[in-house]
């Protein structure tokens, strides 16, 4: 793949507003085992910003607001629809949220790429996919 300066490289981060900070920093960094690289407060907006590496480089950043509204509905809102994480394997990562009492939904095939993928929830509902690469 070349690189030029006058194309998309690739996503840099995606931005998640939580309901409540504390909870969705201990899901994203202890459950997840994301990398915290910047976290502030801003008080004028009486809200953290939370920036968490991928192992691939990019990044999320979580956000926490005064009473953000709910999610509409799960998955099919306008807007985004999930988040896909890549993973070697599926077992050992599905085991891993077991353990943090996070229930996997049952493991299905990808029918256009034959990849086994699952999805799952964040603390505020935020559908999250296991997509297996490996």
């Amino acid at each position: 793949m070349t690189t030029t300066t006058t194309g998309l490289l690739g996503i840099h981060h995606a931005a998640l507003i939580c309901s409540d900070y504390a909870r969705s920093k201990d899901f994203y960094v202890r459950v997840l085992g994301l990398r915290i690289l910047a976290e502030n407060h801003r008080a004028a907006r009486d809200s953290w910003k939370l920036d968490l590496a991928l192992p691939d480089g990019g990044q999320l950043e979580l956000f926490s607001f005064p009473s953000p509204p709910a999610r509409p509905s799960r998955p099919e809102a306008q807007g985004l629809r999930h988040l896909a994480f890549r993973v070697a394997a599926l077992e050992p990562f599905i085991e891993r949220l077991a353990r943090h009492g996070v229930e996997c939904e049952p493991i299905r095939v990808d029918e256009y790429t034959g990849r086994r993928f699952t999805f799952f929830a964040d603390p505020d509902d935020l559908p999250l996919e296991l997509y297996e690469i490996g």
